[in-house]
């Protein structure tokens, strides 16, 4: 645990040191803000104490940063050779993706916190639903920590940062959008199949506060998953 934290700090380090962390944080603040507060169904037009709006909208927006933000982790370490020089040392495979999975993990929580604020607003208008508030913030990093995994895996593949950043959100659309949609399309087997298959469906149902187990195995399984091909792929590279 020590290696993979070292490996963490490191790469939480280099998000501030070269701006990302920032840029991530003003522009996640900015839309979440922008379309929770003032453009569209923003709170004011639902008329009642619901952090809905923002779940929604902080839902499609990490969809698009997560793979900006994880694109570069194997990625660029591929592509200047960094990446055979840190893994001589007494580093694993494993190590060096969790190290790095911590610290977009971190960094994305990081930028949750600062969204706080708006619940401590909403509560101030009225009667706000405190167990949907914490389903819709566990839903939002759990939905994180999936796609982080899946920009992981997508930068082990390769040595160009934009192909990782396609290949993350190519994956990212069939479980945000496409099983969504042959679940409505579908029925009997396939139907649930697919429904059960869609990120949108769980996040839903944690958004409304209901904490049920098969969303957290849901959850726990892709990210586990993504992660042990993204430890296979860099093994691959080291034959």
């Amino acid at each position: 645990m020590r290696t993979v934290w070292t490996i963490a700090k490191r790469e939480l380090n280099s998000f501030f040191d070269s701006l990302m962390a920032y840029v991530m944080l003003l522009l996640f603040l900015g839309f979440s803000g922008l379309f929770t507060w003032l453009i569209g169904s923003d709170i004011f037009m639902v008329g009642q104490a619901s952090l809905r709006t923002f779940f929604s909208v902080a839902y499609w927006t990490l969809f698009f940063f997560i793979p900006a933000l994880t694109m570069g982790m194997i990625a660029q370490e591929n592509n200047t050779g960094t990446i055979e020089l840190l893994l001589t040392k007494p580093v694993t495979d494993r190590q060096l993706v969790l190290g790095k999975f911590t610290a977009s993990l971190l960094l994305v929580v990081i930028s949750l916190a600062f969204t706080l604020p708006y619940v401590v607003t909403v509560a101030s208008i009225g009667n706000l639903d405190q167990g949907a508030v914490f389903g819709g913030y566990l839903g939002l990093v759990l939905l994180s920590a999936v796609y982080i995994s899946i920009g992981i895996y997508a930068s082990s593949l390769t040595s160009n940062q934009i192909v990782a950043f396609l290949t993350a959100l190519f994956i990212g659309i069939f479980f945000q959008i496409v099983f969504d949609m042959l679940a409505t399309t579908l029925s009997g087997f396939f139907g649930e199949l697919f429904h059960y298959l869609s990120l949108t469906t769980h996040f839903e149902s944690m958004s409304r506060g209901v904490i049920d187990t098969k969303d957290l195995i849901y959850f726990a399984s892709l990210i586990v998953l993504f992660l042990k091909l993204a430890e296979d792929s860099l093994a691959k590279r080291n034959l």
